[in-house]
This record gives structure tokens, sequence and C-alpha cells, in this order.
């Protein structure tokens, strides 16, 4: 029986959060899970104090929060991974973000998909869920876009939401796993698997371990939309950069 931490980062998102918790809650899955909280925000810790409700109102998991004081998502990250690594028992880190949420068979279904291609790292697909319908013009933009691919072993990966990575792959990656120069920046993703990808490790895709992901009104503007791909494409420069061309030709 697979034994199995959800790693979970969140800052200022209870509702998200407590969607995400129930979801986890309703797993069909034969693994043995515990859930992992990060919360980046020290002043008010809303994610902390909601875990720390379900807790004590009884919850289907083992729940723990802790409260990463230094701001980033790199810093949070790597809290997440430090505190899943203490367990010994610990055999895969599935990660999902705190605007995220899976469906009842997606962790079972993710490790079927590791089993069958041996890979370290593996990605499930993201469908998108809008507050309210974007203009035609988003049809066209990426990052308003369903992420899917064929499922099977993969040269890259796309984004560290809805992730399940071997505990092996962390071990024998140096620290940090997450490069804290893309704390405020973004980008810390894409240069953990460059980082995973030259040490090693083989990825895969799993396009039926689905997760969904709430997109809210805020983020379907055209001026969001300009935005999200210039910082995108600034933090892919800068892994390009950081590890040259021919790696960072696969970013």
């Amino acid at each position: 029986m697979s034994e199995v931490t959800v790693a979970i980062p969140t800052f200022r998102r209870p509702q998200g959060l407590k969607r995400l918790l129930d979801a986890l809650a309703k797993l069909e899955t034969t693994a043995n899970v515990s859930v992992l909280i990060a919360d980046n925000d020290a002043e008010k810790h809303e994610g902390h104090d909601l875990c720390q409700q379900i807790r004590t109102s009884g919850y289907r998991w083992p729940l723990r929060s802790v409260i990463v004081t230094e701001r980033g998502i790199a810093q949070v990250r790597n809290a997440l991974v430090e505190n899943a690594l203490a367990d010994p028992h610990m055999q895969f880190v599935a990660m999902l973000d705190d605007d995220e949420w899976p469906e009842p068979q997606w962790l079972d279904v993710f490790l079927r998909a590791q089993s069958t291609t041996g890979a370290d790292v593996l990605q499930g697909s993201i469908l998108f869920d809008f507050e309210h319908q974007p203009d035609a013009w988003a049809a066209h933009f990426d990052g308003m876009q369903d992420i899917r691919s064929t499922s099977g072993p993969c040269e890259m990966l796309q984004g560290a939401g809805n992730l399940l990575i071997a505990r092996s792959a962390l071990e024998t990656l140096p620290r940090p796993w997450f490069d804290p120069a893309f704390a405020l920046t973004g980008g810390e993703d894409r240069d953990f698997f460059m980082r995973l990808k030259t040490n090693g490790a083989h990825f895969a895709w799993s396009d039926e371990a689905l997760a969904h992901t709430i997109v809210p009104a805020s983020r379907t503007s055209l001026k969001w939309a300009l935005s999200r791909a210039y910082s995108i494409g600034n933090s892919d420069m800068r892994v390009f950069l950081k590890y040259g061309p021919s790696l960072g030709a696969k970013v």
C-alpha cells in the first residue's frame, strides 16, 4: 500500500483550501494518505487556522499545517518537501495548489500511472472552471485553456500544480529543491523540473489524473492575460539563461 503525503501551499485562500480539503476527504483510494499544508501568511495564517479547526472537528486523513514566515512560493514548496521527507514512511509527495481540487479517483490513477511508467515525477491534467465565461479571444490564450497532454513518458512538465513525485527524486536532489531566486516571480517550478532533469529524473503525464482549478473573473481580462504572458516569458528566459541552450530549450 502506497504512502502518500498530499502537500499544499496556501496564501490567503481559505475558501479554496476548504474546497480542496473537502475533495481530498472524498478520495476513492487504497493508499495511506496524509495531508500537509504550508501557510505563507504569517500575519493572518487563515489556512493554518482552518486546518486546526478541521482537525479538531475530525478529518478523514492525518492533517498537519506549518506557517512559513519568509514570503515566497519557493520557500513554501521547500517547507512542504522538508516536512514531507521527515516522515520515513512517505513514498510519494502529491502537490496540489490551494485553488485546485481533485476528482475522487485522482490519486489511484496517478499511482497506477507511476507503476506503469516507472516515472520519478508525473503531472496530471488540470481543467479550468470559470466563474464567468471569458471573451472569445481567451480561447487563443494558453493561460485560459485546460492543461492536458497525452498519457505516458514525456520530456518536460508544465507546472507544480497536480504533481506526483517519488521520494527518491527529492532525496537525490541537492537542497534547496526550489530555487529561492524565483520566490516572488514564479518560475520556480520550471527551474525545479530542469534540476530534476539534469539529475536524471524521468517524467510522465497522466491525462486521467484530473484536478480542477477555479478561474476568477479578475483573471479573464486582457490586461491580466498580457501581464501573465510577460511574467511567464520572463521566468522562462531566466531558466533558459541558467541552464544554457541545450537544456533551456526544453523549458
